[in-house]
Order: C-alpha cells, then sequence, then structure tokens
C-alpha cells in the first residue's frame, strides 16, 4: 500500500495541480484592468473627489473649533472683566462704608467733646 498525505494523488498529480493553481493566478492577474482602463480612471477620480471633501470638512471642522475657542475665550475675557468690575465696585463700596464709618465716628467724638467742653463750662 502506498503512503501518501494526499488521497490517491501521485507527484505527477500534484505538479499538475500547482501548475494549473499557478497558471490561474497569473490568468487573474493579465485580467486586471490596467491604468489608462476608464474604470480604474474613474474609480480614481471618485477617491479624489471623496479625499478632497474629507479634507474640505476636516478644515470647517478646524476653522469651527477656532472659532469655538475664540468665542470661549471672548466669553471668558468679558466674564473676568465683569467680575473685576464687580470686585471694585465692591472695594468702592467698602471704602464708601468706611469712610462713612470714620465720618459717624468723628461725629461722635465731637459731639462727645461738645458735651465734655459744655459740663466743664458749667462746672466753672
Amino acid at each position: 500500500m502506498k503512503s501518501s498525505t494526499y488521497k490517491n494523488d501521485d507527484f505527477n498529480n500534484r505538479l499538475v495541480s500547482s501548475a494549473n493553481a499557478k497558471s490561474a493566478l497569473l490568468e487573474r492577474f493579465r485580467a486586471r484592468p490596467g491604468p489608462d482602463d476608464p474604470a480604474v480612471i474613474a474609480r480614481r477620480a471618485a477617491q479624489a473627489e471623496i479625499e478632497a471633501a474629507r479634507e474640505r470638512r476636516a478644515a470647517e471642522r478646524k476653522v469651527a473649533r477656532e472659532a469655538e475657542a475664540i468665542r470661549l475665550a471672548a466669553e471668558q475675557a468679558a466674564l473676568l472683566a465683569e467680575q473685576e468690575a464687580k470686585d471694585v465696585e465692591l472695594q468702592a463700596r467698602k471704602a464708601e462704608e468706611t469712610a462713612r464709618a470714620a465720618e459717624r465716628a468723628a461725629e461722635a467724638k465731637a459731639a462727645r467733646d461738645a458735651r465734655y467742653a459744655a459740663r466743664r463750662a458749667r462746672r466753672r
């Protein structure tokens, strides 16, 4: 009995099968359309159009991101300016309250001094 890894195939049959497979592969390669074929040219044009559209969308997204970043920066600057204005107003109010408190203290001291002076004048 013959011991082979292939069922009932001898060496010549395997060589023929291999040659047939190689020639089929070569035939498939030759059957491919060439670079000057209209279908190939149309497919390349479509791919170029798709790539151009993709680049255009990417550029639009980049512009939109930059515009959003500028808008956010302007918004943040406006909020910061508003906060600084509130801080300045708060400081002005505190200074005004401090001035009023000092004025009331000065008036109270003047009134107290006047009372003391009147009391001394009565004693003399």
